[in-house]
């Protein structure tokens, strides 16, 4: 039996999407709007002054 890994997108307190791969983060999503890289966080959040609560979605695969 193939076991699908567990997939969630953990939206950090006043921070970056976390895509999620089994407990690991795979990658590291902007979501302030600043970042230099996007769609990736390159820590602009941090001297934005953005915030947004915390927030869980488990994806279904």
């Amino acid at each position: 039996m193939i076991t699908m890994p567990k997939v969630e997108i953990v939206a950090n307190e006043n921070g970056p999407n976390l895509v999620m791969v089994d407990g690991k983060a795979v990658a590291a999503l902007c979501r302030c709007g600043h970042s230099k890289s996007k769609p990736n966080c390159d820590g602009s959040h941090r001297t934005s002054g953005f915030t947004s609560p915390r927030a869980v979605v488990n994806v279904l695969t």
